[in-house]
């Protein structure tokens, strides 16, 4: 069994798609509109074949708390890159290109070299060079 994708819902539905598009390497597929549900979505597929449904809907609230707060339930999306250089500098273009980064790129205790992001939105990404 393996997870098909993952889904949020934004209320910044071109920005997000862009964001993930252009620092992941993500592709897009054609937007879905649903005008009865006031309902629109993107699926975003990266390179390994993992996908990501970014979603906007009327009556969606946008969430209570703080741009990159901590809370139960889903805390962040990891990215593998293929080395610690490769998370410094994507680290470094995304906080050039005025995202928030959360966490310095740092070794962690269990040996992961990795930053925190946020995205447009305030989801946590992790940018991780796995320690293999």
């Amino acid at each position: 069994m393996k997870i098909d994708h993952i889904a949020l819902y934004t209320n910044q539905l071109e920005l997000i798609r862009e964001f993930y598009c252009t620092y992941f390497d993500a592709k897009s597929n054609e937007k879905y509109v649903n005008p009865r549900k006031g309902f629109e979505s993107y699926f975003l597929t990266f390179s390994t074949g993992a996908r990501l449904e970014i979603m906007q809907k009327d009556a969606v609230s946008i969430s209570a708390l703080q741009p990159g707060e901590e809370a139960n339930g889903w805390t962040h999306l990891a990215f593998s890159v293929e080395t610690p250089a490769v998370v410094d500098s994507l680290t470094d273009r995304l906080r050039m290109d005025g995202y928030t980064v959360a966490g310095e790129p740092r070794t962690t205790g269990d040996g992961y070299y990795e930053s925190v992001v946020l995205d447009p939105d305030g989801n946590r990404l992790e940018i991780v060079a796995d320690p293999t």
